[in-house]
C-alpha cells in the first residue's frame, strides 16, 4: 500500500517529502508520491507548477489515506459506507483529519471496533420476521435465536471519534 515512500504520519511528513520532490525537479516522483498518498495527479501537477503552496491539506491527506485503504480493503456495502462515514466527519472536523492520517490509525482498525461493537450488540430478529426470510436463511438458523448486529449512526460516529482521537475526543 504504502511500498516506495512509506506511510506518512502528517500532512506535514507528506508536504516536505512532497516539497523535497519538487525541489529536485521531480515531476514523476511527485506525481508517484500524490498517487501513493490517495491525491490526484492534477493536485501534484498543480503543486510542481506553483498553482498551490503545498501538496496536500489536512483534508486532501485524510481522505487520500481512506481512499487508499479503502482500495486496499476491497471494500463493499455496508463496510463502503461505514468508511465513507469517516470521511464526511473530516469535513466538519481538521483534528479527525489530522488523526486520520497519523500512523497506526488505519481504516481496518476502526472497522474491526465498530464490527466488534454490533456483535456484542446484536439484536435478536423476532422469528415472524425469520420466516419471511429466504428458505436458505431459514435453514442456516435452524432453532437458533438469529441476531443482527450494525451499529446505529450515531454510535458509529461516536466510536469513529473513539477510534482515532481517543477515549477524550470521543
Amino acid at each position: 500500500m504504502y511500498d516506495k515512500f512509506g506511510e506518512f504520519a502528517s500532512v506535514e511528513e507528506l508536504n516536505r517529502a512532497a516539497a523535497a520532490q519538487k525541489a529536485e525537479g521531480d515531476e514523476e516522483a511527485l506525481i508517484a508520491l500524490a498517487e501513493e498518498n490517495g491525491i490526484d495527479k492534477d493536485d501534484a501537477l498543480d503543486y510542481m507548477d506553483d498553482c498551490v503552496e503545498e501538496l496536500a491539506t489536512p483534508l486532501m491527506a485524510a481522505l487520500g489515506k481512506l481512499k487508499v485503504e479503502k482500495e486496499d480493503l476491497k471494500l463493499e456495502g455496508i463496510l463502503k459506507d461505514w468508511a465513507e462515514e469517516i470521511e464526511a466527519m473530516c469535513t466538519e472536523n481538521i483534528g479527525l483529519c489530522r488523526a486520520v492520517r497519523e500512523k497506526g490509525k488505519d481504516l481496518a482498525g476502526y472497522l474491526a471496533m465498530t464490527a466488534e461493537a454490533g456483535f456484542k450488540n446484536a439484536a435478536t430478529v423476532d422469528p415472524k420476521i425469520v420466516q419471511r426470510t429466504s428458505r436458505q436463511i431459514r435453514n442456516i438458523v435452524g432453532n437458533h435465536p438469529l441476531k443482527i448486529g450494525v451499529p446505529d449512526k450515531l454510535t458509529r460516529r461516536y466510536l469513529i471519534r473513539e477510534y482515532y482521537l481517543g477515549k477524550e475526543g470521543a
